[in-house]
């Protein structure tokens, strides 16, 4: 079964999970791009070089087995200068996770990338989670949520999403996976093309 999402951010999970990063300032002509699952070298090289066009630097959150197995574009996405989150080991889904082997997991990958930032896989961690997380992590949310890796949507509406929804200082999820591909491919250089046009900077947490 399809999990159901939401391509903009309740307010209201702002007030259940105080503590968490959803958005940076309003005020600021920023959008802060996020890249979740990687690396992998089928994708992963296609973001850096996209961004390098554009001059925007991003933040990856990355899964710890991804980046054993792929080293080599880990390293490239250090030295392209973009910041690095953690995304546990094994992309495991806190609510269904025993916190004991959540936190292994979380620590595991950060052995290999050793982040200030976290990021649980699908958004979802327990409260118990996150109390222990927050405090060696600024635990980084979203308001704008592609819908990337929804094989039903189709790519212009997936560049809608994210363009009608961003706003000052919007934190957007992409994926840099194979799920997502067929729709990343298509959004990102156009979405970038957009937010420039708009006056956009792009940074990294």
């Amino acid at each position: 079964m399809k999990m159901p999402y939401l391509v903009k951010t309740p307010a209201l999970l702002k007030y259940v999970y105080p503590g968490l990063t959803w958005h940076k300032s309003r005020t600021e002509n920023a959008i802060y791009l996020t890249f979740d699952d990687g690396p992998i070298p089928e994708v992963t090289p296609f973001v850096l070089e996209t961004l390098a066009q554009f001059e925007a630097k991003a933040t990856f959150f990355c899964i710890g087995d991804n980046v054993q197995k792929h080293p080599e574009i880990f390293e490239a996405v250090k030295a392209s200068g973009h910041a690095i989150g953690n995304h546990t080991f094994n992309h495991l889904r806190g609510w269904n996770t025993p916190d004991e082997l959540y936190l292994e997991n979380v620590e595991q990958c950060n052995q290999l990338v050793k982040a200030k930032l976290f990021r649980p896989p699908y958004g979802r961690a327990k409260k118990s989670q996150l109390a222990v997380l927050k405090k060696q992590y600024e635990v980084v949310m979203w308001d704008v949520l592609s819908g990337d890796f929804d094989p039903d949507l189709s790519p212009e509406k997936c560049y809608q999403n994210v363009v009608d929804k961003s706003s000052n200082g919007s934190i957007v999820v992409f994926h840099d996976s194979l799920k997502a591909w067929p729709r990343l491919e298509y959004v990102l250089p156009k979405a970038l093309a957009f937010w420039q046009d708009k006056g956009y900077g792009f940074k990294s947490l």
